[in-house]
């Protein structure tokens, strides 16, 4: 069994939770996913099927679209509603939409974020939700030494949605990468409330929207259409040239061969496909002019 299992993904489980409930929906052991999302929230996991986890590093690092609303007032240590609670409230009027507004321009475009203290970033070699787990313990703050550093990060588009007294609902289109825990706890401290995400649920992970997304309880019940609704390899990187393969082409491109493709499709990366529209490699320009290289081959 090969190919994308799009999952709208319920608040509670993890990311890796949900991949364990698709192996065993599927009876398949290679299922892996393209792109995390934290417990609490919910939306399109997209999940790499058998020979489809080959594929991972083209769809990890796409682009993602999320749905979110920031509760201001109180900063938490996570950056989210299960954190504890940083300082006391904040005590005075809440800000206006407009000064909302003025403060989302500061977050458009590229620009560094540091990543939440609860996140699996690497701080000298311990993931940076251990050293935060053991601060909460102790009840002290984590040291500034010990924080994820800051990453660049794009948001492509941001749009307030609604602002209701402390809860401001925003829709934002970002790069992989990109947490809208940092984005809650920032937003709070240019406001001077402080504040924390409050719900958050990602309607699209690179080309899949959440209308394609079968939900987790439903994929549980009825193994049978969660098999059905697998999505065949070829279609998992919609945004790549595609190019067929002649039947030589094809036993060159499986074993690792440069293949002759004119005119060859621009961009970096191409699907190679056979004549019946299987995915047989994704190719990229070889050395040799006029060849595509197999980067990596699905036969």
């Amino acid at each position: 069994m090969d190919g994308l299992s799009v999952i709208d993904k319920p608040a509670g489980p993890t990311s890796h939770d949900v991949v364990n409930r698709m192996r065993r929906v599927l009876g398949e052991r290679r299922i892996g996913h393209a792109g995390t999302l934290d417990p609490g929230a919910t939306g399109v996991l997209v999940l790499l099927v058998g020979r489809a986890t080959r594929l991972a590093q083209f769809l990890s690092g796409s682009d993602k679209r999320y749905d979110a609303v920031v509760c201001l007032g109180q900063q938490t240590d996570s950056g989210d509603a299960d954190g504890t609670p940083i300082g006391g409230p904040h005590t005075g009027p809440m800000p206006s939409r407009a000064d909302v507004e003025r403060a989302i321009e500061g977050f458009r475009g590229t620009f560094l974020q540091r990543p939440p203290a609860f996140s699996a970033k690497h701080v000298g070699g311990t993931r940076s939700h251990r050293i935060a787990r053991s601060a909460r313990r102790t009840g002290t703050a984590v040291a500034e030494a010990s924080l994820p550093d800051r990453v660049e990060v794009t948001v492509h588009e941001i749009e307030v949605l609604d602002v209701d007294g402390c809860h401001v609902s925003l829709r934002v289109e970002c790069s992989a990468g990109f947490y809208v825990r940092s984005l809650a706890a920032d937003l709070g401290e240019l406001l001077g409330t402080g504040g924390h995400l409050e719900s958050l649920r990602r309607t699209r992970s690179g080309d899949f929207e959440l209308d394609r997304a079968l939900p987790l309880d439903d994929a549980q019940r009825e193994p049978e259409r969660a098999a059905a609704a697998i999505l065949p390899m070829a279609e998992a990187l919609p945004s790549f040239p595609a190019v067929t393969l002649t039947p030589v082409g094809v036993r060159k491109a499986l074993h690792g061969g440069d293949v002759p493709v004119q005119p060859l499709p621009a961009g970096r990366l191409v699907r190679l496909l056979d004549e019946k529209g299987d995915l047989v490699a994704i190719g990229g320009p070889a050395r040799t002019p006029g060849l595509l290289h197999p980067l990596v081959v699905l036969g």
